[in-house]
């Protein structure tokens, strides 16, 4: 294989594939990027057996085809430092040579025919689905998914699929994140997809995606990439169940407000108390380093007794941040019962701090 490519696409590329290359093993295959020349297109692979991607680019020339592997931090590394123009990569024997001007680099590299093989999507199902809509939905319960759980599905979120729409939901135990969507389909089903699988989505994929999967894989294809996950396998929980049938008091909060008394707060203690007062909100730290903080918002609340409820700011601060009116709802029922966060179609249900 020999080609010849600019160094801005291909670095562009490289940066791309970094997180579905293994970091901690470099002996691995799977720390490698495969490059192979398929006509006058260059195809650049990246996977950890958990994730992967595809990457096509006709800006090359191609003057042998052939394919070849090479560590993908390393070459990134050494790309990164060349100066703007071409660059020619090239197999020689069991080495892959960049070359630039007077610059000459040599990677050592794998049997790209050993390279794992990555999961067909003609002939899976298909979901049909505004990329938009699922890349912000997406985004809204991230901050809510787990990643180390002993209960393996927690380590994701779900996309349950209903005949008239699609809920997206995550948890940490401590929260439950729930975003609704209208979206007609053939069928029910339920994807748990992984955390990190949830985060690439969001870099990759903006409009017009196709999106296939099967029992283990979830596959989305667009113009410029091909991307692939594999499921977890488990059983989420009854989300449904978590949520409250009724709401005794819902308000309309002032976002910005919110957010600048809570942070006032987090700078000595990240759990605080809210008291609801007839016409105000007060907020106040929860430390045990005899050190507090304490500030209030005028606002009518409406309650006749004050009503105080303790929380981990970050699950407020987090669901705010992923809101675009100038205020939410929040659903209050007793002091130790689950609150609800509302903003259109999106929803986090909280567990408070019990004192």
């Amino acid at each position: 294989m020999r080609i010849a490519i600019t160094k801005s696409v291909l670095e562009n590329i490289l940066i791309h594939v970094q997180p579905f290359l293994e970091k901690k093993d470099t002996s691995q295959i799977t720390s490698h990027v495969s490059f192979e020349v398929q006509g006058n297109k260059l195809v650049v692979k990246a996977t950890d057996y958990e994730v992967g991607i595809v990457i096509e680019s006709d800006q090359v020339s191609v003057e042998m085809s052939g394919s070849i592997t090479a560590n993908g931090k390393k070459l990134l590394d050494i790309i990164r430092i060349l100066k703007d123009g071409e660059v020619v990569l090239e197999s020689v024997q069991n080495d892959l040579h960049i070359q630039q001007g007077r610059s000459n680099f040599k990677l050592p590299t794998f049997n790209a025919n050993e390279y794992p093989s990555f999961p067909a999507y003609q002939d899976k199902s298909r979901i049909e689905i505004d990329a938009q809509l699922m890349v912000e939905s997406l985004k809204k319960i991230t901050p809510s998914t787990d990643i180390n759980n002993p209960k393996f599905e927690l380590n994701g979120a779900l996309i349950d699929i209903k005949l008239n729409g699609i809920n997206f939901v995550s948890t940490d135990t401590r929260r439950l994140a729930i975003v609704n969507i209208n979206n007609t389909n053939e069928k029910e089903l339920n994807l748990i997809v992984p955390k990190k699988a949830i985060i690439e989505i969001q870099k990759l994929f903006f409009n017009n995606i196709e999106i296939y999967y099967d029992e283990t894989y979830l596959i989305i294809k667009s113009n410029q990439y091909l991307f692939f996950t594999k499921l977890i396998n488990g059983k989420f929980p009854d989300y449904t169940r978590i949520i409250p049938k009724e709401i005794k008091t819902s308000l309309m909060l002032p976002k910005a407000q919110m957010i600048d008394a809570i942070k006032q707060i987090t700078t000595i203690s990240t759990d605080l108390k809210m008291t609801f007062t007839s016409n105000s909100i007060e907020f106040e730290s929860l430390s045990d380093d005899n050190i507090e903080a304490k500030t209030e918002i005028e606002f009518s609340t409406g309650f006749e007794s004050p009503f105080m409820l303790a929380v981990n700011s970050r699950y407020i601060l987090d669901f705010i941040a992923q809101t675009k009116n100038s205020e939410f709802a929040i659903g209050l029922n007793e002091a130790n019962m689950p609150f609800v966060l509302s903003d259109e179609n999106f929803k986090t249900i909280v567990m408070p701090i019990v004192i």
